[in-house]
């Protein structure tokens, strides 16, 4: 055992935390039973244009970048499409938690093996190892832009731009949100704008994709202002008079519910200042007990140190932080996925706060590493019941009904593993209530809760039971139909 301890400390800290990102996926693979509803979209979008084409991919789902990345690897390699699923999104996680190491030593020396300690931990995106979902790719792409940036920001050149240019745009075909990485590192050139070299810089970075955005618009223009269905919802949230709107009738709404009449003028500060705290505790959250010696005297001066030297991670956390901002204002919900980027690029930050708290307390600083190995097992084992009940319900779908038969799915990931795809779905349960949608559905395949709505109304329409799946838990899959 002490052999296998002292390899492991002889390995570089950027080595030991690919490694160690792989291994982790692998346990958190090897724990899995069934996908994310998200990934059996993506899988679905990749059999579709493995079976009729690349612009097949194109009709199932407007941003599918990633489902044909999938179908390109399994024709090149034959390799089935979860398995190279499975090892994209682990390599995807290996090379960020890399990167980052690299970037907090950049920041501090002797801050590698904490780094190591923080991305393996970090349940802001650790929890998602045994998820195959798009935000691994963006998370690479994204990180790999800013850290080249920060060697292109000391020594310039048009092929260092470049390369910053082509990672943001291969980290926009995962997330377009990625875009935002760009101006995040134009702002580091601000200080330097009064100097011709800062000037330089900012042409470097900017002259191919202001080019490439001009030839976009006159595209568009030519096809009569026809554009791509997910650039255009972007582009609809980023509207100031949707976004306005948006806001007042937030603090209308919140006023009229919850604010006595003397209060209603500071509705709008009263949702500004709640929804950046409610962030902000979902950020320190996620960071799990790593994020501890953020709360040390010292860490003014590491925040400090943290946007002098990892200028474009500040500015792209900050970049990010609006964007979740404007996004919870028109969608009204932020969930942890969305949020992990933030996380991310705090990692180095981290590293160094814990660093410092280790030179300080060096007792406590044993308990935080042991806290931290603690969370990084949760992350990847987890001890909860399987959904085998879903596979169990698919099998009987699959042997039992026809692909043409109309089967409403309260879970699509059953169609999925009962080999009928990723099908769309009434938005709303109480849609599917009504006369006209409940006539479309031959089958119905619910999960129900005890006094569940849906499934007391079709017992009421005596629909009968045609099979029962449960699991260990209880947890229950019912068929109803014809």
């Amino acid at each position: 055992m002490s052999d296998l301890v002292a390899r492991v400390r002889r390995l570089p800290p950027t080595a030991l935390a690919f490694l160690g990102s792989l291994l982790l996926s692998l346990v958190a693979f090897a724990g899995t039973v069934t996908v994310g509803k998200d990934a059996a979209l993506y899988l679905t979008i990749a059999q579709q244009a493995l079976d009729k084409g690349p612009q097949a991919a194109f009709q199932g789902f407007d941003w599918p970048w990633f489902s044909l990345l999938l179908a390109g690897t399994h024709w090149l390699s034959a390799l089935p499409l979860e398995p190279a699923a499975y090892l994209w999104c682990a390599f995807f996680m290996a090379a960020t938690c890399a990167l980052l190491v690299s970037a907090s030593e950049r920041f501090a020396a002797g801050s590698g093996y904490w780094a190591c300690l923080v991305v393996l931990s970090m349940p802001a995106f650790n929890h998602f190892r045994d998820d195959i979902i798009r935000e691994q790719g963006f998370w690479f792409f994204c990180l790999l832009a800013l850290s080249l940036a920060l060697g292109w920001l000391e020594s310039g050149g048009w092929r260092r731009a470049a390369l910053i240019q082509l990672a943001t745009v291969c980290a926009c075909l995962f997330r377009l949100e990625a875009v935002l990485v760009l101006p995040a590192i134009a702002l580091c050139l601000v200080g330097d704008l009064h100097r011709r070299a800062g000037w330089s810089r900012l042409l470097e970075l900017s002259a191919l994709p202001l080019a490439a955005g001009v030839i976009a618009v006159l595209a568009m223009l030519a096809r009569a202002g026809i554009t791509q269905p997910r650039i255009a919802y972007y582009l609809s949230l980023l509207d100031p008079h949707t976004l306005v709107a948006g806001f007042n009738l937030m603090a209308s709404q919140f006023a009229s519910a919850a604010l006595a009449k003397y209060s209603t003028d500071d509705a709008g500060k009263i949702i500004f200042f709640g929804v950046t705290a409610t962030m902000l505790a979902k950020f320190f959250t996620l960071s799990g007990p790593l994020a501890l010696p953020l709360l040390h005297p010292q860490s003014g001066q590491v925040v400090r140190a943290y946007w002098q030297r990892l200028r474009p991670f500040a500015w792209a956390w900050l970049a990010y932080y609006g964007v979740l901002f404007l996004f919870f204002i028109q969608q009204h919900f932020i969930n942890s996925r969305y949020l992990s980027l933030l996380n991310l690029l705090a990692a180095p930050l981290l590293a160094v706060a814990c660093l410092l708290f280790a030179r300080s307390f060096p007792r406590l600083a044993k308990a935080l590493v042991v806290a931290a190995v603690v969370v990084m097992l949760s992350n990847v084992i987890s001890l909860g019941t399987k959904k085998t009940h879903y596979l169990e319900a698919a099998s009987w779908l699959s042997r039992n009904t026809n692909p043409a038969d109309p089967i409403y799915y309260e879970d699509v990931r059953i169609a999925y593993y009962a080999g009928r795809g990723y099908p769309d779905m009434p938005e709303t349960r109480e849609q599917v209530m009504t006369p006209q949608q409940s006539a479309k559905f031959r089958y119905f395949v619910l999960a129900p809760k005890p006094g569940d709505p849906l499934y007391l109304w079709l017992t009421e329409q005596r629909k009968p039971v045609l099979g029962q799946f449960t699991n260990r838990r209880g947890d229950t899959v019912v068929i109803m139909g014809h």
